[in-house]
């Protein structure tokens, strides 16, 4: 381990450690491993919510320590041997898929009022399918989802309700429509009272104002005591923009776009070329001397 402590290595999942079928790159798990095993946190930093995240976290060996989901509006600490997740007040708050997985406790939680967007993206989008987070079980949505599209317990909600909930996460799916498509409509629109993200073409995530991974990284940073120049982040999509730009190494998928890219340091390989490993290595190598 280097002089001055351990790193916050912060990674993001889908495209970045996960191939495009959702399994881990060949070789992460023991990479991920090995860090920590020298002295670095490794910091799941996703877009997925805290049930899908968590067999990802099984996967690759995290069984403790903290995560950020939800694109940061969702911050937990995972234990293992828990079954449940639990609230830092001790309410239980969902049993997610199974003992298997490691348990957490929600540390954050931050949530915004969604019916002005979903209302204005509604009228623009009228054949979309809608979902708002529901913490730690699955989500709620408006219609059926196609099969294994969102993960957790779905619960059926009229639009009307969907749009008092407070949400943490809101998911609007309409596969006919590519990045760009969303891009220009989120500006047209004016979409200004929520923070936005493109997961792929047929997603486009609403946050609260203010909020991203990086903000939930801050935090982590802070509580670990980890300084500044000591972190280091891995993503390949427009939600990993802020995050790249926070980290004193911010390291770019690849296959990432333009604006992600240029959001980063250095750009590593394509999840098909190996790019999370490579750097995974790098890091190890470095961790060693």
């Amino acid at each position: 381990m280097t002089a001055d402590g351990g790193r916050l290595v912060a990674l993001d999942l889908d495209g970045t450690l996960l191939d495009w079928t959702g399994r881990i790159m060949p070789g992460v798990p023991e990479a991920v491993q090995a860090l920590r095993d020298a002295g670095d946190h490794v910091v799941i930093s996703t877009g997925r919510s805290v049930v899908s995240m968590l067999p990802i976290a099984h996967g690759l060996g995290l069984d403790r320590g903290p995560a950020v989901t939800s694109n940061g509006a969702v911050r937990v600490e995972l234990s293992p041997g828990t079954a449940d997740g639990v609230r830092d007040d001790g309410v239980a708050h969902g049993a997610p898929l199974g003992g298997a997985w490691p348990g957490y406790t929600i540390r954050d939680l931050v949530a915004f009022d969604p019916g002005p967007a979903l209302r204005v993206v509604r009228d623009e989008l009228p054949d979309a399918l809608f979902a708002v987070e529901d913490v730690g079980r699955g989500f709620f949505v408006t219609e059926e989802f196609p099969p294994g599209e969102i993960d957790g317990e779905t619960t059926f909600v009229d639009f009307e309700q969907l749009c008092a909930l407070a949400a943490t996460r809101v998911v609007i799916r309409s596969p006919e429509h590519t990045d760009a498509d969303f891009h220009e409509m989120v500006e047209r629109i004016g979409l200004h009272e929520v923070s936005y993200a493109v997961g792929w073409t047929a997603w486009l995530d609403l946050s609260p104002k203010g909020v991203s991974k990086a903000t939930a990284l801050e935090a982590v940073r802070r509580e670990l005591g980890v300084q500044p120049h000591r972190t280091v982040a891995l993503g390949d999509g427009r939600n990993d923009v802020e995050m790249l730009r926070w980290a004193a190494r911010g390291v770019a998928m690849g296959h990432a776009d333009e604006v992600t890219r240029a959001a980063a340091d250095e750009v590593t390989g394509t999840s098909e070329e190996g790019g999370a490993l490579a750097l995974l290595e790098d890091l190890l190598a470095t961790a060693r001397r």
